[in-house]
């Protein structure tokens, strides 16, 4: 008897060690993400400028803690959701350090500087698309799409980092207006995602690159002076509360495990899995 599509259906061999490794694209997802983010700006800023380390010693330890927990998260076979998360903040303060000393060491400028990292990050997504034929950020089925994945990301936080700067540093418009201004570009993707039809993945990787200059700008609000339009409240403190939100989120978000594989009917839109 010939069988019917259904919503749910089992891996393949070779998709099975891949489809528990990345986390299903929930409202809580962006919560943390956004955390993260901040948490990479505040954090990168503590150890470069409070600590007083420089760019350049800044970005050497936090991209070899990104490389040491990318190859820890490249060698697992399921989703473990603390060293997932812990790439993201990798990913993020790896980015805030290399993107300011572009735009200040070398001094390059934040609109020269955004404008190579945009360029990076196209030809990043490019080669992915040509190389695996997907850009699905739930669908990951091999190993080069994984590294493909992450190099996106690095590049997106390290954008981030560029044009927050950018908004905050050179626009005029100041720490808070930055952050509202982002903040209404996510609202209009948001919408997007729900009243429209535009590629899942498209709208991911617009609120994905957004969300960095998001944390980025409200990374200043938190730490920066009263007098620059911040809350002063620190780049240390800052970093730890926000580590404590992200831990404690982590925990609630993944208190039930289990996975499941749905599908779409775009197939480059599937959701690999989910956690229920």
């Amino acid at each position: 008897m010939r069988q019917t599509a259904t919503a749910t259906t089992l891996p393949t061999n070779r998709e099975a060690e891949f489809m528990n490794k990345l986390p299903l694209i929930t409202a809580a997802f962006w919560v943390m993400k956004i955390t993260a983010t901040t948490l990479g700006e505040t954090g990168g800023d503590w150890a470069s400028m409070t600590m007083d380390l420089g760019y350049l010693l800044s970005t050497a330890i936090f991209f070899g803690i990104f490389l040491v927990a990318l190859t820890t998260q490249l060698c697992t076979r399921r989703h473990i959701p603390f060293l997932y998360w812990t790439v993201i903040i990798a990913t993020s303060t790896a980015g805030t350090t290399m993107s300011d000393y572009m735009d200040r060491s070398l001094e390059l400028g934040y609109t020269k500087g955004a404008s190579i990292l945009v360029t990076i990050l196209v030809v990043i997504l490019i080669l992915w698309r040509i190389t695996t034929g997907s850009l699905s950020v739930t669908n990951v089925k091999d190993r080069k799409g994984e590294v493909f994945y992450w190099l996106a990301i690095l590049a997106s936080n390290t954008l981030g980092t560029a044009s927050g700067d950018f908004l905050s540093d050179d626009s005029g418009i100041g720490f808070l207006g930055s952050w509202l201004l982002v903040s209404g570009l996510l609202a209009i993707v948001m919408l997007l995602f729900h009243f429209t039809k535009i590629s899942r993945v498209l709208l991911f990787w617009l609120a994905f690159i957004l969300t960095r200059p998001f944390g980025a700008t409200f990374g200043d609000v938190l730490t920066k002076s009263h007098a620059k339009g911040g809350l002063d409240l620190g780049r240390g403190w800052s970093s730890l509360t926000l580590l404590a939100i992200l831990v404690v989120a982590i925990l609630i978000s993944y208190r039930k495990t289990g996975s499941t594989v749905v599908e779409s009917t775009d197939p480059a839109d599937r959701l690999s899995y989910s956690n229920a």
